[in-house]
């Protein structure tokens, strides 16, 4: 008698395609269900509550930011602040990762390098960025410097980090038959390893955008004129929680589309780069 494969329970399950989809939706109907079950019975108790609004107003919320002008500034809120943003996260994230990739991938094969720099690196991450925002704030000013140096410090020392632990892995084979074959140890380094390593990049920085997202944030939310976590800590103010949750959506979104985005330049331009872990 054939065994049959459970669908969902066991250690052996193989859910079909459509279940798969129906699993992955599940939690946030629920989630849905349960807030609009709630904030309608907070409104039927009280019209004017302000903690948990209903989706008309979070409708009316999103008419505002993002299609209607602001009033004192003649410019579309929403819009504004995801440029400038993005325009931080992306500049910062991006040094972060040149200057960790470089000195991850020496560190990796160049025992002066890593002895030179692997205790500091160890030490500057083990230092909590936001602790020094401040420090950051007198020495760089409030200004975009500022704020994207607290990405940089935030985000380099994972980076490099991850990136040497990867390069630490290529079997000293690969070196050795690269030198015996006449290659220098720049080339070694530069064109032998290197590729290799490049799309663990892209994974790199798709794992710290997190956190690059949480220090853009905050340093938006302690000194800044725009930009997402502006918005969010401003509105707090006047219990504005429709547009505090349209801005937390609209950055959720954002996060994700940017993962999906690296995700498929990993797919595009590294194909043989272990595909099943996208």
């Amino acid at each position: 008698m054939k065994r049959r494969i459970p669908l969902f329970r066991g250690l052996h399950a193989e859910p079909p395609y459509w279940l798969n989809i129906l699993l992955a939706a599940l939690p946030f109907l629920l989630f849905l269900a349960l807030y609009l079950t709630s904030a309608e019975i907070r409104h039927t108790a009280n019209p004017q509550d302000k903690l948990l609004p209903t989706a008309g107003k979070i409708v009316q919320a999103v008419e505002k930011v993002a299609f209607m002008p602001d009033g004192r500034s003649g410019k579309i809120l929403l819009w504004q602040d995801t440029a400038a943003s993005l325009k931080r996260l992306s500049l910062g994230v991006t040094v972060a990762a040149v200057i960790g990739f470089f000195l991850g991938l020496n560190m990796g094969l160049l025992p002066g390098i890593r002895g030179l720099s692997l205790p500091f690196l160890t030490f500057v991450a083990n230092i909590p960025p936001l602790a020094i925002l401040p420090i950051l704030f007198i020495v760089f000013g409030v200004d975009q410097l500022g704020k994207v140096m607290l990405i940089i410090l935030g985000t380099f020392p994972l980076i490099a980090r991850d990136i040497y632990l990867e390069t630490a892995k290529i079997p000293t084979s690969v070196v050795v038959k690269a030198l015996t074959l006449g290659a220098s140890q720049f080339g070694v380094i530069y064109r032998v390893v290197m590729p290799q390593i490049l799309p663990r990049l892209v994974d790199t920085v798709r794992l710290v955008l997190g956190a690059g997202w949480l220090f853009l944030i905050a340093a938006e939310a302690i000194a800044s004129q725009d930009g997402l976590g502006y918005r969010i800590f401003l509105v707090r103010r006047y219990l504005a929680m429709d547009v505090i949750i349209v801005y937390v959506l609209w950055i959720t979104l954002l996060a994700y589309g940017l993962d999906f985005l690296l995700r498929l330049v990993v797919r595009w331009l590294f194909p043989w780069y272990s595909p099943e872990k996208n």
